[in-house]
C-alpha cells in the first residue's frame, strides 16, 4: 500500500456481491438478513441472543436503557476510552465515574473500580481495549456484591478471548456490545450489537431498539386485528439495514483469518520493539486479543523528539498513526462537569506516551518490515 493507516477495513468482492445480492432482494431494512446476522453472532460469541443495531453508541445507549439507568444512579467506567462509552450513561441521566486505569494494559484497574463503587451503583461498563479483555472475573466478583450490572463494551474486541472462551459469550457480564465501524474487527459500513444471555433484556431490547413498538401477540395489552402494533416503551430507530447485515454475515465469515493476521502482525511487532530503547509495548495474551489496535509507549523525551514531531516522521514515510484515547476527562464538556485530570495519575501517563501504529489484514509482509523499521529509527 502506498500509505499505511492505522487501521482499514478488508472488503473483498465475495463481500461486494453478498451486498449487491441483497440489494436485488425484496428487503433493504427489516427482512431476513438481520436475525441472520444475529444468528451468527450468537454462533461465534456463544451468547444465547444478539441485538443488530445501527451503530456501536446505539448498542451501548440501548444497554443502558435495558438496565433501567436514571439519575439516581451513577456508572463507573475507564476514561481510556472514545467518548460514546461514557455518554451512553450521559445519556440517561445517570452520573460517571471514572476509574483510572492499569497503564501496562491500557484497560480498568479493578481496585479502582472498588474505591468507587457503592449501592448507587448501578452498571460498571469495562472497555476491552485495543482488543485485550479487562479483568471480567475480578470485576464480576465485585459487580456481585453490590448487584451491580456490567455492560461490556466490546467495541474493540469481537474476535478475542477470555477465559478461553469468545468474548461477548457474557459469562460475566449482563450484557456485551460492539461496533463494526470500518476500523473494527469487522465492518458493515456503520452497525453495532448488544449480546446476552438473559432473555427479559433481550427482549426489552429489540423493543427499544424499534420505537418500543411490538406486534407480538402475546404481549399485546389489546388487540384489534392484524395491523395491530402497540409502542409500550419509549424507544428509537436504531435498526440495522439488510444491506449491512448481509455485509456483516460475510465479513464474520472471515473473522478467525482477519484475527489471526493481527495477532500475526502483533507477535512480530512485540519481538522487534521488546528491546528498543524509548519504547514500550502494552501487556496483552497474544493468543487472546483481538488487536484491534497496536498501541506502543514512546518516552519522547527519551528518543528526544515531540510526539508531534515522531508522528510527522512518520507521515512522511507513509505509515499513519493515531493516539488511542484522548482521555474523556479531558474534553470540554467532560471538563465543564468537573472532571480533573489529577484525579487519574495512570491514565495521564499513558496518555502522554501513547501511540497507534498500523495493524489491520491486508498488511503485507514488507507493510509490516516497513513499520518495523520506522520505528527501529525513530531514535536516529
Amino acid at each position: 500500500m502506498s500509505f499505511l493507516p492505522y487501521s482499514c477495513q478488508s472488503v473483498d468482492e465475495e463481500d461486494i456481491q453478498t451486498v449487491i445480492n441483497t440489494l436485488r432482494s425484496p428487503y433493504l431494512t427489516q427482512g431476513p438478513k438481520v436475525k441472520e446476522f444475529e444468528e451468527a453472532l450468537c454462533e461465534f460469541t456463544g451468547a444465547k441472543y444478539a441485538v443488530a443495531v445501527s451503530n456501536g453508541t446505539a448498542a451501548l445507549h440501548l444497554a443502558m436503557l435495558a438496565c433501567k439507568t436514571n439519575n439516581t444512579h451513577n456508572v463507573i467506567t475507564t476514561p481510556n476510552t472514545f467518548v460514546a462509552t461514557s455518554n451512553s450513561a450521559l445519556y440517561c441521566g445517570s452520573k460517571v465515574l471514572f476509574a483510572d486505569i492499569d497503564n501496562k494494559t491500557g484497560n480498568i484497574d479493578p481496585n479502582n473500580i472498588v474505591k468507587l463503587i457503592s449501592k448507587d451503583t448501578r452498571v460498571i461498563i469495562p472497555v476491552h481495549f485495543a482488543g485485550q479483555s479487562c479483568n471480567m472475573k475480578k470485576i464480576h466478583r465485585i459487580a456481585e456484591e453490590f448487584d451491580t450490572k456490567i455492560i461490556e463494551d466490546g467495541s474493540h474486541a469481537l474476535g478475542g478471548s477470555y477465559n478461553g472462551k469468545p468474548i461477548g459469550n457474557c459469562e460475566f457480564s449482563d450484557m456485551c456490545t460492539f461496533s463494526f465501524h470500518p476500523v473494527k474487527p469487522i465492518a458493515t459500513g456503520e452497525g453495532g450489537a448488544i449480546t446476552t444471555n438473559d432473555k427479559e433484556l433481550y427482549d426489552k431490547l429489540v423493543m427499544l431498539r424499534s420505537h418500543g413498538i411490538t406486534k407480538e401477540e402475546s404481549k399485546l395489552k389489546d388487540n384489534e386485528g392484524p395491523w395491530y402494533y402497540e409502542m409500550q416503551l419509549l424507544g428509537y430507530n436504531y435498526r440495522l439495514t439488510d444491506i449491512q447485515a448481509a455485509l456483516g454475515i460475510s465479513q464474520l465469515k472471515k473473522l478467525k483469518t482477519f484475527t489471526q493476521k493481527r495477532q500475526h502482525i502483533a507477535g512480530i511487532y512485540n519481538k522487534e520493539f521488546n528491546n528498543i530503547d524509548g519504547v514500550n509495548i502494552l501487556d496483552t495474551k497474544t493468543d487472546e486479543s483481538s488487536y484491534h489496535l497496536y498501541v506502543t509507549s514512546i518516552d519522547y523525551q527519551m528518543i528526544g523528539k515531540t510526539r508531534q514531531e515522531v508522528m510527522q516522521e512518520l507521515k512522511e514515510k507513509g505509515i499513519g498513526s493515531q493516539v488511542h484515547y484522548i482521555p474523556v476527562y479531558k474534553q470540554p464538556y467532560y471538563k465543564q462537569l468537573g472532571y480533573k485530570q489529577k484525579h487519574f495519575p495512570n491514565c495521564e501517563e499513558y496518555y502522554s506516551k501513547a501511540l497507534s501504529i498500523p495493524i489491520f489484514p491486508k498488511m503485507s509482509e514488507t507493510d509490516i518490515k516497513t513499520v518495523v523499521s520506522a520505528i527501529k529509527c525513530l531514535k536516529d
